[in-house]
């Protein structure tokens, strides 16, 4: 339904787009959390897709890590000061980048917000195009009881205040667990972007809590070092392992039971049609919602899971990477 609705505005921004034809393109800045895996990849993606056909050019660049917040607000501060007519933005950190944002908006810039929101009201030149973080907690809530036999032990990791769409799943997951299988028991940890420390917090909680079955990554980080942690602790240990926004689809890992994905190309492809239709004089939207998927062994060969994960594409007759 989403893509559906994608393509619809996509089409309808291509009819806009006619209008500069005859003038210099609009120059778009994309500065998603970090480069070169997915789930921002494919936001590269849909926005360069859709750029091609209403004489767009896009501007592609991101801090080399997802906790570098200062490289993201120079790269915003830095688009700002040469004059790019919108910004889509996939923030590292909630709080940071309201700052940034507000010195775009004061200049007349539309901002596009994608995967998370910051704590500002959309409207006007702000839209939000975000991940239904509650439902994506909620389809990771029902994959653990039916793994777990809707009883047991399940650890939360990689909580994170700085992002709004982390702690949203995190409050749906639990809530989902504790309305409709009270005998599930949820271990929570907080998180951050960086592997080791995501490693060390699961083998404190596998150490500390024996009785857990199941670990669920909220941040992809949190997977990883789930992972690894299980693995240091040999075969004996039988934890699976769910994630969120992988960076790739390792299913040759048995350990990891499932993935859940954000539609991050439809939120590209939505995000550069909203500048344009901005430009032209339409209203920008406050807030929409894409829907998540999970991804299993059993689908992940489908044409809709490669449409979410894959990170190679050809635009007109140029390879882009």
């Amino acid at each position: 339904m989403v893509a559906l609705i994608a393509c619809g505005v996509l089409a309808s921004a291509v009819t806009l787009g006619r209008k500069y034809r005859d003038h210099d393109p609009i120059r778009i800045a994309v500065i998603p959390r970090t480069t070169g895996i997915a789930p921002w990849e494919p936001i590269h993606r849909g926005a360069d897709a859709a750029a091609a056909k209403i004489r767009a050019e896009v501007y592609w660049n991101a801090p080399t890590r997802e906790d570098n917040v200062e490289a993201q607000i120079a790269l915003v501060d830095q688009v700002v000061q040469r004059g790019y007519q919108g910004i889509v933005l996939a923030p590292d950190q909630s709080l940071a980048l309201i700052t940034p944002v507000r010195r775009a908006l004061a200049r007349g810039i539309p901002v596009v917000v994608v995967s998370s929101q910051l704590p500002m009201p959309g409207g006007d030149n702000l839209s939000y195009l975000v991940n239904d973080d509650e439902t994506a907690g909620r389809i990771a809530a029902q994959r653990a009881a039916r793994l777990l036999g809707n009883k047991g032990s399940v650890a939360l990791l990689g909580i994170n205040p700085d992002i709004s769409g982390i702690m949203i799943r995190a409050r749906s997951f639990e809530l989902f667990l504790t309305q409709n299988y009270p005998a599930m028991h949820v271990v929570k940890r907080r998180g951050a972007f960086n592997v080791l420390h995501e490693q060390q917090t699961a083998e404190e909680v596998l150490k500390t809590n024996p009785e857990v079955e199941l670990m669920v990554g909220l941040m992809w980080a949190s997977a990883r070092g789930a992972i690894a942690a299980i693995q240091m602790g040999g075969p004996a240990r039988r934890v699976r392992v769910i994630g969120f926004d992988p960076d790739d689809v390792p299913f040759e890992i048995e350990i990891l039971d499932s993935l859940v994905l954000q539609d991050s190309l439809a939120m590209g492809e939505r995000a550069i049609a909203l500048i344009v239709a901005k430009r032209n004089g339409q209203p920008m939207p406050a807030l929409i919602k894409f829907q998540p998927a999970l991804v299993t062994r059993e689908n992940v060969a489908t044409e809709q899971v490669r449409r979410l994960t894959e990170m190679y594409w050809r635009l007109g007759i140029q390879d882009q990477k």
